[in-house]
């Protein structure tokens, strides 16, 4: 560990979060293992799933994607956490060289329609992907999430990162399960819908409402039946952070 590096890490809601460069933490995530991303409601679910919580408490690397989440804890500590962004860090991340080898990235993707979108999006951009380096994820259930065929594949084409596009909530058990039947140790990247702001296959968030923390704000006005009810239940989050802090939340009976 570099001296100060330490300083680049919270312990918030018992994980531990990188609060350092996006530059930083995509090297740190090059060297694989489980990336998660999580937002307001999946920090919430921790309290009444325990198999989230897991996922989150065994992270290799954790963002402080969650704009909600960083103020909440500047205002309850004065400690000014920077925030990463999930996006930014995607951005980052598919900018480097090694991920354009034939065969290097593997997207699990919620349907066809976004599959072809994602596909069409990176042939623009110069990625080698193909229909083989993804797998269109079922509709899980809820509580523990395995999916036996997903790592048998992965496990024969052994690439060296793992998009994530499905939902939150969902994409961190999932990867978290992958990460513990990997026969190596792979790059799990639970990045969910990022990749739709740049495919198009979400409402496009400009560079200036990320660094203001208004991607929720686009996402409303964009679908609020969808998003405004997912949001407001967010608020929760201020009596979580105030009651556990570092701790990790007891796991509701």
């Amino acid at each position: 560990m570099n001296p100060g590096e330490d300083s680049h890490f919270r312990n918030i809601l018992g994980v531990r979060f990188f609060t350092g460069p996006a530059k930083e933490a995509v090297q740190i995530a090059l060297a694989g293992g489980l990336v998660v991303v999580p937002s307001a409601p999946v920090l919430l679910a921790m309290q009444e799933d325990p198999y989230t919580a897991e996922a989150l408490l065994n992270s290799d690397l954790a963002i402080t994607d969650s704009g909600l989440m960083v103020l909440l804890w500047r205002l309850l500590k004065r400690d000014r956490v920077e925030r990463v962004s999930g996006l930014e860090y995607l951005k980052l991340l598919l900018s480097e060289p090694s991920l354009r080898e034939p065969g290097a990235v593997f997207w699990v993707m919620p349907s066809l329609a976004t599959r072809d979108k994602t596909l069409a999006w990176l042939a623009s951009q110069g990625f080698p992907t193909t229909p083989e380096d993804c797998y269109i994820a079922p509709v899980y259930g809820a509580g523990c999430v395995i999916d036996p065929e997903l790592l048998a594949r992965i496990n024969e084409r052994r690439p060296a990162h793992i998009f994530m596009a499905v939902g939150g909530g969902v994409q961190e058990k999932l990867a978290y399960y992958l990460k513990v039947g990997a026969c190596y140790r792979p790059g799990l990247h639970c990045t969910g819908a990022a990749i739709g702001f740049l495919t198009g296959d979400q409402v496009r968030i400009p560079t200036w409402a990320d660094h203001f923390y208004l991607g929720w704000l686009m996402r409303c006005l964009h679908a609020p039946e969808r998003f405004v009810p997912r949001y407001w239940k967010a608020r929760k989050l201020i009596w979580l952070l105030l009651k556990y802090r570092e701790r990790a939340p007891e796991v509701r009976k």
